[in-house]
């Protein structure tokens, strides 16, 4: 009881923490950049905004929850499209409102997919593959955002450049051994000789081969025939949420060009890591900000993107995983009434 209450205490603080950061996010800005912004400035930009651009970033909203589906469907074979949706949404809304909200939105994830008649064995699956590929795609992100800000010339030196280079290509390597190492026997082997060899080096009691070996063990028939769908659900899932922050973008008057909107994007992916507030709330938007300034773009203007970027990634989730995971209970609770009122058949009544 000590450990939920301390819990619940917790995910209340955190909950508040980014409620803040976001109330104060002028002031945050002023502080970290030394440019003033209030709201009366960005309630101004956010009356400018038409129905048209609303119901544009509404579509390609909807368009990214579909397009993640592909992820959960590829990774959970028999689960439909709606199912997805409504498992996604549902998952979001618990992470979004909880720090750690991982572990409440995965024992919402089997409580939902068993439901719906699937075993354990699948769903452990489908958890840990599905986790997997937005592991590998939020390590592709900095890469690719780096290499964006190098081709745009965006970077101060030579010296800062190679360095970029080293950096972006040093994580496509890492990615690309990573997911050689989960479909190719022979890669696997290498790698886990060498995690051994780190382990050994460090004196860690840790059997690295070992656990990578039962990790490909439980994913091994998902990832061999699945890679290239689930790949192609991550790739249009980020494709659609970078659309987003460009449609934003526009919307306010902060576009800043190709190159850099995509290293925007990739730093507010990083920075909803950070577990201080559930999905980085708060200080995603502040890092946005900061960079969009950097690139030039006007204080106002940059407060109001990152505003309007979160308000589509991170709270229109809740409410909306609220009505999937409502519609999911009552849908629950009316199938369990019916199979309830069934009237048993006449081999099992009673003489």
């Amino acid at each position: 009881m000590k450990n939920k209450w301390v819990q619940g205490a917790l995910s209340v603080l955190s909950l508040g923490l980014a409620v803040l950061l976001v109330v104060y996010l002028p002031q945050i800005v002023h502080t970290l950049t030394g440019k003033p912004v209030s709201w009366e400035q960005i309630g101004e930009i956010f009356s400018r905004m038409g129905i048209g651009t609303i119901a544009l970033m509404t579509a390609v909203w909807l368009a990214s929850l579909i397009a993640y589906t592909f992820v959960l469907t590829n990774s959970l074979p028999g689960l439909s499209h709606l199912q997805a949706l409504t498992l996604n949404a549902a998952g979001s809304a618990v992470s979004n409102l909880l720090p750690f909200g991982g572990a409440a939105g995965v024992a919402l994830t089997f409580g939902m997919t068993r439901g719906w008649g699937f075993a354990n064995r699948p769903i452990v699956v489908m958890t840990l593959v599905s986790g997997i590929w937005n592991t590998l795609f939020r390590f592709i992100l900095p890469a690719v955002g780096i290499l964006g800000l190098l081709l745009a010339g965006e970077v101060p030196n030579p010296t800062v450049a190679k360095a970029g280079w080293v950096g972006a290509l040093s994580i496509l390597v890492l990615v690309a051994v990573m997911a050689a190492a989960l479909y190719w026997d022979r890669a696997a082997n290498l790698l886990g000789r060498g995690l051994d060899g780190l382990m050994r080096l460090f004196r860690l009691r840790f059997k690295a081969s070992e656990a990578l070996d039962n990790l490909r063990r439980d994913t091994a028939e998902v990832v061999r025939k699945r890679w290239a769908g689930l790949s192609a659900g991550m790739v249009a899932f980020l494709a659609l949420q970078w659309l987003i922050m460009v449609v934003c973008m526009q919307a306010t008057g902060a576009y800043p060009g190709l190159a850099q909107s995509i290293a925007v994007f990739a730093l507010s992916r990083v920075l909803t890591s950070a577990l201080v507030t559930p999905s980085g709330a708060g200080i995603m938007e502040a890092g946005v900000v900061v960079l969009l300034i950097a690139f030039g773009v006007p204080t106002p203007a940059a407060t109001a993107t990152a505003l309007l970027f979160g308000f589509w990634t991170y709270t229109i989730e809740i409410p909306f995983g609220g009505l999937a995971l409502g519609a999911w209970a009552l849908l629950r609770r009316r199938n369990g009434r019916s199979q309830t009122a069934e009237p048993a058949p006449e081999s099992l009544k009673a003489p």
